[in-house]
Parts: structure tokens; sequence; C-alpha cells
């Protein structure tokens, strides 16, 4: 039984706040539905639709990248590739939202999985695995959303 006296649990140990899961559930909606109006708009619709997706794809990886910021502020000697990774997902959105739309959907879905697996390592270091099987979840549907959306684009050409 732990008590008083016991060390708090880590990150590691703890799940994930439970607002923070129904937050990130909620956060897939824009993923979901952008995807779904990719598929069956077409037009200036689905320009539209797609736009929108890239562009909260980009606002995400970016969200992504600036945890690796949080952890770096955690510690009075922080290794510097917290911060250099840190600005790698941003920039990399930045880069996908100058491109055409079905290949700035595949960059997007690329850079979503780059950050996820970077995480893999990165986040039991910072005592933070415990978010890893939601990170997990929230991933994968990013990902296929991005997929479905650039492959939408494609076909309407």
């Amino acid at each position: 039984m732990k008590g008083w006296w016991s060390s708090p649990p880590t990150m590691a140990d703890r799940h994930p706040h439970p607002v923070a899961v129904r937050l990130g559930y909620l956060a897939l909606l824009p993923f979901v539905v952008g995807a779904a109006a990719v598929l069956i708009t077409r037009g200036a619709a689905q320009d539209h639709a797609a736009a929108a997706l890239s562009a909260y794809a980009a606002t995400v990886v970016s969200f992504l990248g600036g945890i690796h910021w949080g952890f770096g502020f955690r510690t009075s000697e922080p290794p510097a590739s917290l911060f250099l990774w840190g600005v790698v997902p941003s920039l990399a959105a930045w880069a996908g939202l100058q491109l055409p739309m079905a290949a700035a959907l595949a960059l997007h879905a690329a850079v979503l999985s780059a950050c996820f697996l970077v995480d893999c390592a990165v986040y039991p270091r910072q005592d933070a695995a415990g978010w890893l099987p939601l990170r997990s979840r929230l991933t994968a549907i990013a990902v296929l959303s991005c997929l479905l959306g650039a492959l939408g684009v494609l076909h309407a050409r």
C-alpha cells in the first residue's frame, strides 16, 4: 500500500488525465470530418476541405514538436536535442503548406508518423511513456485521415 512516505508516481506510471483523453479524441474531429469532406466533395468545396485539413494537420504537427520544448523546460540541463527536434515538425508542417494539396497531406501524414516514432524514444526518457498508447491511437487516425484526404484529392484530378 502506498502512503505519504512513498514517492509519487511518475508520469510513466500514470494514465493520461481523463480530460486530456477526451480532448485528444475531440481533436480528431477536424481530421475525420476533413478527410470525409475531401472524399465526398469536388471542385472548390474539395479544395477548401483539403486546405482546411492540411492547415489543421500542420497545427497539430507543430503542437507535437512543442511538447519537446516543454520537456526541455522541466530541467536545468536539458539535452539540446529536445529543442532541436521541437522545431523540426513546425518547419516540416510549414513546408507542407507550400505544396500542392495531395503532396501536403502525404507529407503531414509522414511527419505525424515521424513525430510518433521520435516520441516512442523520447517519452520513456521523460517519464511520459504512459501517454504513448493514447498517442498511438490518435496518430493512427490522424495519419489515416491525411492519407485518405490525399487520395481523395488525387482521385478527383
